[in-house]
């Protein structure tokens, strides 16, 4: 990805905020759906792969371990312990097990199985035992990436448009340094961290559930790992969502062309938003875009200060913070308070923005989630663009995304990692049955044509539409939580008829 990160990742959005916004189509009461044919009930204490331990007072989450090869070719080449977690199914309506995953890649997904009742409906919560892991390399399984500790140096003081060979070159050098760094540390994991793998994982968590077939939601790179997974193993498929999916057949340099172009129209939104709105913070005496970007050049050719100890604001960590508002409509007020006060030269709350974009924590560290997107994304990927293939794309950038890529050089993005044996194969769901594949309006991570690309090149994808400022469409309304609701339910009945739209 040569200008942003690719980071499709995942608001989260308690149920209880569901807005009640009434959908194109009849919707039957899930609970009146019937349900598939019950998979096994859990397993017991002596035939127990997980070591299955009670987490919390609820009596519904259990938590437990995993072992998957590092290479499935090589079974003796050491092992992935894969930290997962269930919130358990009400025995008397239990129809199976739901692997969940919340994006990235990089993001642990135990969390979703932990804090599922706060994620999902409560009929998909007395139905499925909700199943949530941390993909190898990433959270709480063990090894996990780690390459970097300071995220300022590689991601906040860079000059994005650089003036002389020395700024030019720092950006390249912190690139390979990086690169190297990761390599380095991850060496003997490197080639098995990638989305192919993670798939396998997935089967071998079906198989030591003890269940035949098993259903699947993923949200945003979660549609990329469910594609693949569908693609691997189509027999095992009972159900799947993809909700805010990427295009799959996308290479490097088209899908960072797509996501930059869907940052860039839902930035747009925002400002004409704030210069529609007299109370916005941003507002501009109405002409929001022209204040934002005399800011921007601003801030590109002298930083404001932030906090303490802190990277001053640039015109890259600015677009760092907007970025990470783009996700979601709820964090324009911010945004808009972050860029007014920058203008009077505070730069604290756009500093807060990029922090968040980069999961900074309250002491000042960061998880690995950045470090395994990055080293995941690139074995992921098959090209190895140079550093002057990657410059002549900042052109097409520039064009497609002036305000939310307006670097002059490429980003290097994994020019310096090695060359991945394994990137991800072809998506294809030949043989899995109906997919629901969810797409929104102005999703900036994952746009619609993405999302429709993603429904098209699956055998049966069945694309639902929904209108909406935000990445992911499951919590929009009743709407969309009904499709998905039904069709994991009920997969054979309740199949959504390709292109329903949710208004």
């Amino acid at each position: 990805m040569p200008r942003l990160p690719r980071l499709p990742r995942l608001l989260l959005a308690p149920a209880l905020l569901l807005a009640l916004v009434a959908c194109d189509d009849d919707q039957a009461d899930p609970a009146d759906t019937p349900a598939a044919t019950a998979a096994p009930s859990d397993t017991t204490a002596s035939d127990d792969p997980f070591g299955w331990e009670e987490f919390g007072d609820t009596g519904r989450v259990q938590t437990g371990s995993l072992q998957v090869p590092i290479d499935y070719d090589d079974p003796g080449a050491g092992t992935f312990d894969l930290f997962v977690a269930r919130h358990l199914a009400d025995p008397d309506r239990r129809i199976g097990s739901l692997l969940v995953n919340p994006g990235g890649p990089g993001f642990g997904g135990s969390d979703f199985a932990i804090q599922a009742e706060q994620i999902y409906g409560q009929d998909l919560l007395d139905r499925f035992d909700i199943v949530g892991w941390d993909p190898r390399g990433t959270g709480l399984s063990e090894p996990a990436i780690d390459c970097i500790d300071d995220y300022d140096y590689f991601y906040g003081e860079n000059d994005i448009t650089p003036e002389d060979d020395a700024e030019r070159g720092q950006i390249v050098d912190r690139a390979r340094e990086f690169a190297e760094a990761c390599v380095a540390a991850n060496g003997d994991i490197i080639q098995h961290i990638g989305t192919n793998d993670s798939a396998r994982d997935m089967n071998s968590i079906r198989e030591a559930l003890g269940e035949e077939k098993i259903s699947y939601f993923g949200f945003s790179y979660g549609s990329e790992l469910g594609a693949t997974w569908v693609t691997m193993f189509p027999e095992t498929v009972r159900a799947a969502v993809l909700d805010g999916a990427v295009d799959p057949d996308a290479d490097y340099i088209e899908s960072g062309l797509q996501q930059s172009a869907g940052f860039e129209n839902t930035l747009a939104t925002f400002l004409e938003w704030c210069s529609d709105d007299a109370s916005c913070p941003f507002h501009s005496d109405g002409d929001a875009a022209e204040a934002f970007d005399e800011l921007m050049l601003a801030l590109d050719d002298q930083p404001v200060p932030s906090e303490p100890d802190r990277p001053d604001v640039n015109l890259l960590v600015a677009i760092n913070a907007v970025a990470e508002a783009m996700y979601s409509d709820t964090s324009w007020p911010q945004l808009a308070q972050a860029l007014a006060d920058a203008r009077d030269g505070d730069g604290a709350g756009l500093l807060a923005l990029y922090d968040s974009y980069f999961g900074r924590l309250f002491d000042g560290s960061y998880g690995n989630e950045l470090e395994a997107f990055q080293a995941i994304f690139c074995m992921d990927t098959a090209e190895r663009l140079t550093v002057e293939e990657e410059d002549a794309t900042a052109p097409e950038f520039l064009a497609v995304a002036p305000r939310i890529a307006p670097g002059t050089t490429g980003s290097y993005f994994c020019s310096f990692f090695p060359v991945a044996e394994e990137p991800r194969l072809e998506i294809t769901g030949e043989g899995a049955g109906p997919i629901l594949v969810m797409g929104t309006t102005g999703d900036a991570a994952t746009p619609l044509e993405g999302t429709k690309a993603m429904a098209d090149a699956l055998e049966d994808g069945r694309l639902v539409i929904v209108d909406a400022n935000q990445h992911t469409g499951y919590w929009v309304n009743d709407c969309s939580a009904g499709y998905v609701e039904q069709y994991l339910i009920d997969p054979a009945g309740s199949a959504p008829a390709d292109g329903s739209r949710c208004g």
